[in-house]
């Protein structure tokens, strides 16, 4: 006979931990929603879809730009999660 067991688990995080929570999250939607966007963008224009690959390649590219040098505070294990997502 086999039997499952489960656990629950309740964190509570405190005030720092809650903010690069936040953030986490909030870069991991801009990094999917951007990436779509060019993905679509890219389907519309050639036929096809991009792959992880030159994805992962851009994000490294768009953490170098001025204006989004804030993907860099988070973990960019989270951000890759996002592209493989995508994909």
């Amino acid at each position: 006979m086999l039997i499952h067991k489960a656990y629950k688990f309740r964190i509570y995080p405190n005030q720092e931990q809650q903010i690069l929570i936040a953030k986490t999250i909030g870069c991991s939607r801009f990094v999917f929603n951007h990436f779509l966007s060019e993905w679509n963008k890219n389907y519309k224009e050639t036929g096809k879809g991009l792959n992880y690959n030159a994805c992962s390649a851009e994000l490294t590219l768009l953490k170098k730009e001025e204006e989004t040098l804030w993907l860099k505070e988070v973990d960019s294990t989270a951000l890759q999660s996002s592209l493989r997502n995508l994909s």
